[in-house]
């Protein structure tokens, strides 16, 4: 998850949330790169494509990227725990999803629209 923090503010303003689902049942299955590569080329255009609808941003900005896994797997010390970050009277679009056959990649943006 991508979240994007007004500095003054210390509202959060965008959060990218990129769910990356593995599938190792799966692992014998293939699907064409070519393919693969289409599918990714049409979420990043559409990514590209957010400025449309998204409310332009001017305060100075942060961001950070926040990581979900498994409670059992070993978390690198330099990393701490957070909250989740979530929006307020958020308004949301999904993005495009893509599968690898052993990964499932479902994507949304949501974003602060006004003052509440």
């Amino acid at each position: 998850m991508l979240v994007i923090t007004g500095v003054e503010s210390k509202q959060v303003l965008e959060r990218w949330v990129f769910n990356i689902e593995a599938d190792s049942s799966k692992e014998n299955g293939e699907k064409p790169m070519a393919e693969i590569t289409k599918e990714i080329q049409a979420l990043i255009r559409q990514i590209t494509g957010s400025v449309t609808f998204l409310p332009l941003i001017e305060e100075t900005c942060a961001f950070d990227i926040l990581i979900y896994t498994d409670k059992n797997l070993p978390v690198p010390q330099a990393w701490e725990e957070s909250d989740a970050k979530m929006i307020d009277h958020a308004q949301s679009v999904k993005l495009r999803s893509f599968s690898t056959l052993v990964h499932e990649v479902d994507g949304m943006v949501s974003y602060r629209l006004g003052e509440w």
